[in-house]
């Protein structure tokens, strides 16, 4: 009875997208400011008119629904505007990973299938080569993005993105999603394999994540949000939506130096910001003279590899309130969080806070389920603090699934469940806490590493037998790739030798810093014990 005459409509319905929070904001708080980056300042009534103005060109030159726009950006206005126009133009966005080389870019640029890109000229000539190795039928349009503020590259494009916001027209109709389910945004993973996975998000996951994100952090109205998470990652863990939700504003930040970091908070009165434990080291390790000045709260969330009790420990002596949390590129960014509970923490020693903070934590508000789960009866583990499990979660916040990779899609949802891959215990207060990674993933300045990539190209050398690839602690990028390698007999190679050759070819942040030579332990069927290497990497 209750479905009798009752169906959807115009007037009870609408599909769930972070567009309509642009739009409330342009509505309900037009004066306020959206954007700063440096001496530029927007409020959210222009952030929405440029963000029109942009769909309306995008559509103009061909984009269409479905179709998917790349950009290889900083953390910059055109990047962030972006989250908003390329989805009003019924496209698809793409926000490449900026530290990737030409080769790995051609392969996104194909596989996407990708109609149009925006490049910040400082990333124009690996942009450029990359379009030259790409096997694409038909050349992608190119728009530069010419910041004044980089005085350095080239200009490849035909028009600017200034061009297309003064083509456009800032009163044009554009249209909500006809379905959440619609996809908004295409990440770029690399996974265990030496191409990366492509991680569909919809838009009904997108809204949610925002709405997430602000209460998982007791984000206020009208937060200042300094960009530090690159927003190739996760978008930004989807903060760019979020500040939209709060009318907050987005204080942009072209490279990530402490000293400038440290600044931007003190003169813009920074409330939040995100960053992998790596950013919070360069902060601790600043000089004194930058440090001063700040005396107001300053919230920090961090993830990535899991962050040294000793460095959350420091971080809130300098009065800056660090919040732990999990995710990954097939959940939005940030799923779990380490949700602080104070009547029952308040009491404890600041190291014994601190190792609590560095706990991975409990799902977020709008995370359906997660679960430590034994993989072969697919059951939880005790919450023992002891007993390893499969980190398996799911609900609104995971992907649609890989995009032209069915396979792959069909394992990560096997039982029901988003199979992450981390193996985690869980705390008698429900709390979870990662204990190793089953997919062997490195993740160094919350860069994700895949192993197996590294051992790939280390094989291609004339002279290795064999190879393994395992993290390594490292104070300041949290993890870096450690090689163990047997060299083929009689043949000698140094270890600057096989630097230098993985330095040719793969990305420069791939590259391991540290080999040692040696026999690989091995099980009796041949197979690499990497649980004996990890005992092994040097201090």
């Amino acid at each position: 009875m209750y479905d009798t005459d009752l169906a959807k409509n115009q007037a009870n319905f609408q599909s769930l997208s972070p567009l309509s929070l642009l739009k409330r904001a342009a509505e309900v708080y037009p004066t306020r400011t959206a954007q700063v980056y440096g001496d530029l300042r927007r409020t959210w009534l222009q952030t929405y008119q440029r963000c029109t103005s942009i769909a309306a060109a995008l559509q103009q030159h061909g984009i269409a629904l479905g179709d998917t726009v790349s950009v290889v950006a900083h953390n910059g206005p055109e990047l962030f505007e972006s989250h908003y126009s390329v989805p009003m133009a019924g496209a698809v966005l793409n926000a490449i990973n900026t530290r990737l080389d030409a080769a790995t870019i051609a392969f996104i640029f194909d596989h996407a299938e990708t109609k149009l890109v925006m490049v910040d000229r400082e990333f124009s000539e690996v942009v450029a080569e990359a379009l030259t190795l790409s096997s694409a039928s038909a050349r992608p349009m190119v728009i530069d993005i010419d910041d004044p503020s980089y005085t350095g590259g080239q200009l490849i494009g035909t028009a600017t993105y200034e061009d297309l916001v003064l083509e456009g027209d800032e009163c044009a109709a554009w249209h909500m999603p006809e379905d959440e389910w619609q996809a908004i945004s295409l990440n770029y993973t690399s996974g265990t394999t030496g191409n990366p996975k492509g991680v569909v998000y919809h838009h009904r996951g997108a809204y949610l994540t925002a709405m997430n994100m602000a209460l998982s952090w007791d984000m206020p109205k009208f937060p200042t949000f300094m960009t530090v998470v690159p927003m190739f990652h996760c978008n930004g863990w989807c903060f760019p939506w979020t500040t939209a939700l709060l009318a907050g504003t987005n204080v942009f930040i072209r490279h990530l130096r402490p000293e400038i970091m440290l600044q931007l908070i003190r003169q813009e009165k920074v409330s939040h910001f995100g960053g992998a434990p790596i950013v919070l080291n360069m902060i601790n390790n600043a000089d004194q003279q930058h440090k001063q000045g700040i005396n107001h709260q300053v919230k920090v969330m961090t993830a990535g590899a899991a962050p040294p009790a000793a460095v959350i420990q420091a971080m809130e002596k300098l009065g800056f309130d660090v919040t732990h949390v999990y995710g990954l590129t097939e959940t939005y960014g940030a799923c779990v969080i380490c949700e602080w509970q104070e009547d029952r923490w308040g009491h404890l020693s600041a190291p014994e806070q601190a190792a609590v903070k560095a706990r991975q934590g409990v799902r977020g508000p709008n995370q359906e389920d997660h679960v430590v789960m034994n993989t072969e009866t697919m059951k939880p583990v005790p919450k023992d603090g002891e007993t390893i499990g499969e980190i398996c979660l799911r609900g609104n916040m995971v992907m649609k699934g890989y995009l032209k990779n069915p396979t792959a899609t069909v394992e990560a949802f096997a039982g029901g469940w988003f199979r992450s891959g981390d193996l985690a215990v869980w705390h008698d207060d429900g709390y979870m806490e990662i204990k190793d990674r089953a997919k062997d993933i490195i993740i160094s300045g919350g860069e994700n590493i895949s192993s197996i990539e590294i051992e790939g190209v280390l094989y291609q050398h004339p002279a290795v037998l064999e190879a393994a690839v395992v993290a390594r602690p490292d104070e300041k990028w949290g993890e870096t790739p450690c090689v163990f390698v047997e060299l083929k007999a009689g043949v000698c190679a140094t270890e600057e030798e096989l630097i230098q050759h993985c330095k040719n070819n793969m990305a420069r942040f791939k590259v391991p810093k540290h080999v040692v030579f040696g026999a690989l332990p091995k099980t009796a069927t041949g197979k690499i014990q990497k649980y004996v290497l990890r005992q092994m990497v040097p201090s």
